[in-house]
């Protein structure tokens, strides 16, 4: 059975990556439905095609993927944009599929992962034409931290492209307490995390000196994410039992049900970012 620690971002998606692949999909993020029957994988990309048309990539390109998961994205991009991606994470795991994944695609000329940190990348000023942060923002304590470094490696001209979970408001004592235990269950299989709402991104993008382009509320277009999700638990039982164990299992079909709860509330939903660094 896998080993979850929800507090160290890195054990846990160490701990849940192969369990993953079979109830996310060929990449750990959400969909963009549009038409609204599409398949998960067909959302999956959809979504990561809209934040490629949004940020106007190029082939020339040289793009920082913060938080790049298991490489689906960044192959993504390589394969139909043909630009460079670098991507980064904090799990062994995720670095070694993701490393994996261009191997067999042929891909790793264009395509390279590594170990480090979204919050203090150590890369060199001006090193990127576009820093790409997919639904890896809500693990980071320090969100303004990550976008200063994101802003510091940008050349001038270049973009942040963001997408993620937001908080549609902020809550009060009493909701949050009213809620702990959806909280609690959350944090449990998705790992500690920390929503903001857009308007407190556009704060940090500003404070690090970027201009932002748009902000985009799709909460509505990523809903049906969490039925599909649902429909995996069902589809590839044995298997995730087998990886994760039954009780995991049950948690992550409980915490769609949160989710989706939490969307129609409008506590929770999703929003897309482009700010640019000026020129």
């Amino acid at each position: 059975m896998s080993r979850v620690s929800p507090d160290r971002p890195d054990i846990h998606y160490d701990s849940i990556t192969q369990a993953w692949h079979y109830l996310m999909g060929e990449s750990f993020h959400y969909g963009y439905f549009e038409p609204l029957d599409a398949t998960l994988d067909e959302a999956t990309r959809a979504l990561t095609q809209r934040m490629a048309d949004l940020g106007d990539l190029k082939a020339e390109h040289r793009i920082l993927d913060v938080g790049c998961g298991i490489g689906g994205p960044a192959l993504y991009l390589v394969d139909r944009i043909g630009c460079h991606v670098s991507g980064i994470s904090t799990s062994e795991v995720g670095v070694a599929t993701a490393r994996a994944r261009a191997a067999e695609r042929g891909l790793e000329q264009r395509a390279s992962f590594e170990l480090r940190d979204g919050m203090a990348n150590e890369f060199e000023e001006r090193s990127f034409d576009r820093v790409w942060v997919m639904e890896s923002s809500h693990l980071m304590p320090d969100k303004a931290a990550m976008i200063r470094e994101s802003a510091r490696v940008l050349q001038p001209g270049g973009r942040i492209l963001l997408c993620d979970i937001i908080m549609h408001r902020e809550l009060a004592l009493p909701d949050v307490m009213m809620r702990a235990k959806a909280f609690d269950l959350l944090r449990s299989v998705f790992g500690r995390a920390k929503m903001a709402t857009l308007s407190a991104y556009r704060g940090w993008c500003v404070g690090a000196g970027l201009e932002v382009l748009r902000s985009d509320d799709i909460s509505d277009q990523t809903a049906p994410t969490f039925a599909n999700w649902k429909q995996n638990t069902q589809r590839y039982r044995d298997e995730v039992i087998a990886l994760m164990g039954e009780r995991a299992l049950a948690d992550f079909s409980r915490a769609c049900d949160e989710l989706e709860r939490m969307w129609e509330e409008k506590v929770l939903g999703y929003g897309i970012l482009i700010a640019a660094k000026p020129i």
